[in-house]
């Protein structure tokens, strides 16, 4: 596939994210959203018309069934990723599915294993990993400059409404903070230090049993990361990465930063500003189309293996603080 040919994607989930991701495709030459898939149809048809795309359903098998429609974003409730996501593959499409990649580690392997089956392009919607930000960073953290990493402290927080908010706090959707925003603060420690020797979490519970605010402690060999979720609370959403000669501390919000400060031996030594492209979703979007073109059916950057390691550090939380689906 040329480069100079578009890519064309189809949407399912018509909410707030999609219509960031949405606004972030018209950005992009080679992007084209050819169809849009909602139960109600009026959605539908406001959200292709305001998007420019060319067709609008009232039904996710409508899309699947579409054969103009390259690869699928899915920006569903996480309840309902991974039946989307491997309908979709064995529907012949690639796809994009937003994190988490499902509410269970076995789904999240059933998953992969539907991509592998089918020979399609598949990956975890972690926009985090390829925006500018993110990328110096692990570069710089790679080649030492901080020195060896000893602590990674980061957290996402806000003050959600049960009223304004009805997904956030609604257990059938996979509601809750672990599952929404935690997953933020354990990606990051993840691709920096990887897998924990332990982990200790502790939750505050809602009344239905979704987690309020989560707490959590990775333990590695010689590092610990101190991490944080809440939908009842804010924070300022910066996050450190402190090593053995310096530390890194990312722009506010951290997960979609512009930029960073770099001190070594407690000088700061640079202030490095590296503006998103539009909100930000462009960066994976431009390596979905990469990963296409090569015929990879996972990225290098963000794999199946990553999704699958993320998926169980969650499951060990969602265990230890009691949280059920």
């Amino acid at each position: 596939m040329k480069n100079s040919q578009k890519i064309k994607w189809g949407i399912i989930g018509l909410g707030n994210i999609a219509n960031q991701f949405a606004s972030d495709l018209l950005l992009l030459e080679d992007a084209e959203l050819t169809a849009v898939a909602s139960r109600d149809l009026f959605k539908a048809n406001d959200f292709a018309q305001k998007y420019n795309c060319s067709k609008a359903y009232d039904s996710n098998e409508s899309l699947f069934a579409d054969e103009e429609v390259e690869i699928i974003y899915i920006a569903t409730p996480h309840d309902s990723h991974a039946a989307l996501s491997i309908k979709a593959l064995e529907s012949g499409k690639h796809v994009l599915c937003e994190k988490p990649l499902s509410l269970s580690y076995s789904d999240a392997i059933r998953m992969t294993e539907a991509s592998k089956k089918n020979n399609k392009f598949f990956m975890e919607a972690f926009w985090t990993r390829f925006i500018p930000t993110t990328k110096e960073v692990l570069d710089k953290v790679a080649k030492e400059e901080i020195g060896e990493v000893k602590y990674i402290n980061a957290d996402f927080a806000f003050r959600g409404s049960e009223t304004e908010n009805l997904r956030l706090f609604d257990k059938k959707l996979g509601g809750g903070a672990l599952f929404d925003i935690g997953v933020y603060p354990l990606f990051l420690s993840y691709i920096l230090l990887g897998k924990p020797k332990e982990i200790i979490a502790k939750a505050i519970m809602h009344k239905n049993n979704i987690d309020l605010q989560t707490s959590m402690i990775l333990q590695y060999e010689s590092a610990q990361s101190i991490l944080h979720a809440s939908i009842v609370s804010d924070s300022d959403m910066k996050a450190t990465i402190a090593g053995t000669k310096g530390r890194i501390e990312l722009n506010s919000p951290w997960f979609v930063a512009d930029g960073y400060s770099l001190f070594i031996n407690d000088e700061k030594e640079a202030v490095v500003s590296l503006p998103v492209l539009g909100k930000g979703y462009s960066h994976e979007i431009m390596e979905c189309h990469n990963c296409i073109r090569n015929g990879q059916i996972e990225s290098e950057f963000w794999s199946h293996q990553n999704s699958l390691d993320l998926s169980g550090i969650v499951e060990e939380i969602k265990k230890q603080i009691g949280l059920k689906f």
